[in-house]
């Protein structure tokens, strides 16, 4: 399968500043407000969906320039122990307020670097977790976010004993000038010994994050770097916009913003990136991902049954999001909520024996039914407008008068079809995704003339 040709120019017309829509309403919506909290404790209590937990793991050796996460750089062994007794602390007290024999069908560490622990040290994490968590159902997803410079075998036997049963390996560029340039030098020969380790104890699903839009990247450049990507077999790949926003983290301003290619040099990458994946096997699965066609993600787009949130797309849906760990976030059917994001606020409240809870957001009917359309395009490029009218009574051309409006700029560009039934988006559409869903966010126009909210959608 070949994209149909694409005028870049146009296309790259759309660029302007937009959310990602890992959550609606999005983080910047997040408020500290005793209903969000109150809304959040009243859910813990009686929801009965199936649990996905997400553990931040915060800690970095060094500053990757190009990265977003909320990150802490030290090379302490013993801030990695007081944190993991802090780790405790909130799970203990979480067990409070949760049913934690409820069923778990997702675990997820992120970072960070979780391998910045050692092998003792994230053993006696997962001993935590299991110990408060006993319930795991048979096929839920144990995966693990990896630094290839920093994983060894005795961390690689742990994990797959434990049950991990996907690793999600950060390469974003084998370009040299690149590497240098975002300060990550990894060649390939470190990444494929990492990848051959986790091979070697059996894990199922490897996953490649790459980013385009990097300093010095052009199309030859990153058409080399797919090619040194598919010598390792993964399974499945993440290829992320990279996300430019240094008025929000610091170390992104040592980037030279006149290295960074123009968003029609951006679109051409990406179409490269779409017609050399999908011509060796792989299937485009939501706005950025990619997987083999018999993995579980390409099954669930086919059946128009994938999901998003912060952890990406998934497959398990309808499930109760814990987010564990300094500045973690977790959601439920009605609510978003946030840890605090800096180390003492968070052991402080621990101290007290309180949740750390710094912010979060409680969902009105209209955030409700908003954020259903929104990830539903996200996810599955397709909105089937019946069935959306049924589960939430509603006319959707009644609702969205205004909104269906504005999509007429879309459908004049051939990007979007529409009709009584269903919402369709094209493989071009599916490039400026972001900027079709934001038609339906209904907090844009207060950011509409904001260039330091959001990063670029192209």
């Amino acid at each position: 399968m070949v994209l149909e040709n694409i005028d870049f120019e146009k296309i790259a017309k759309f660029s302007k500043p937009g959310p990602r829509y890992t959550s609606y309403p999005t983080a910047v919506e997040f408020r500290d407000s005793p209903e969000v909290k109150e809304q959040y404790f009243k859910e813990l209590k009686s929801s009965t969906a199936p649990l996905s937990l997400y553990f931040h793991l915060p800690f970095c050796r060094s500053a990757c320039y190009f990265c977003g996460c909320n990150v802490v750089y030290t090379s302490k062994a013993e801030k990695r122990v007081r944190y993991i007794d802090y780790l405790k602390r909130e799970l203990d007290i979480l067990s409070n307020y949760l049913d934690t024999s409820r069923e778990v069908v997702q675990l997820h560490f992120g970072g960070g670097t979780p391998t910045f622990f050692t092998a003792d040290e994230l053993e006696e994490i997962i001993e935590a977790i299991k110990s408060h968590f006993p319930n795991f159902s048979k096929d839920s997803e144990i995966s693990c976010e990896i630094d290839p410079r920093y994983f060894n075998e005795e961390q690689a036997k742990v994990l797959t004993e434990n049950g991990f049963n996907r690793i999600s390996f950060g390469v974003q560029d084998f370009d040299e000038e690149v590497q240098k340039a975002v300060h990550r030098v990894q060649p390939f020969d470190i990444v494929l010994q990492s990848v051959q380790l986790a091979r070697k104890y059996g894990v199922q699903s490897i996953n490649i994050d790459l980013i385009y839009g990097l300093p010095y990247q052009s199309l030859e450049s990153f058409s080399n770097t797919l090619r040194e990507t598919l010598k390792l077999d993964p399974d499945r790949l993440a290829v992320f916009n990279y996300a430019h926003v240094p008025w929000l983290m610091k170390t992104m301003r040592k980037i030279d913003e006149t290295t960074l290619p123009h968003p029609s040099e951006k679109l051409k990458i990406f179409k490269k990136t779409i017609d050399y994946l999908t011509s060796n096997g792989y299937k485009m699965v939501g706005m950025d991902h990619f997987a083999k066609e018999d993995d579980e993600l390409f099954r669930a787009i086919e059946k128009g049954e994938l999901h998003r949130n912060f952890q990406g797309y998934t497959t398990k849906g309808g499930t109760q999001l814990i987010g564990i760990g300094l500045t973690s976030i977790g959601n439920g059917e009605r609510y978003y909520i946030q840890n605090f994001k800096d180390m003492k606020s968070y052991e402080s409240a621990l101290d007290r024996g309180e949740l750390p809870i710094f912010r979060g957001v409680k969902l009105s009917d209209d955030d409700y039914i908003r954020k259903d359309v929104i990830m539903e395009l996200m996810s599955n490029f397709k909105l089937n407008i019946e069935r959306f009218n049924q589960r939430h009574s509603i006319n959707f051309f009644d609702y969205f008068r205004d909104e269906v409006e504005e999509l007429k700029t879309f459908v004049d560009s051939g990007i979007l079809k529409i009709d009584d039934k269903k919402i369709d988006i094209s493989l071009t559409g599916s490039m400026i995704i972001r900027n079709i869903a934001m038609v339906f966010d209904g907090y844009m126009k207060k950011y509409r003339d904001s260039k330091k909210v959001f990063s670029k959608t192209i």
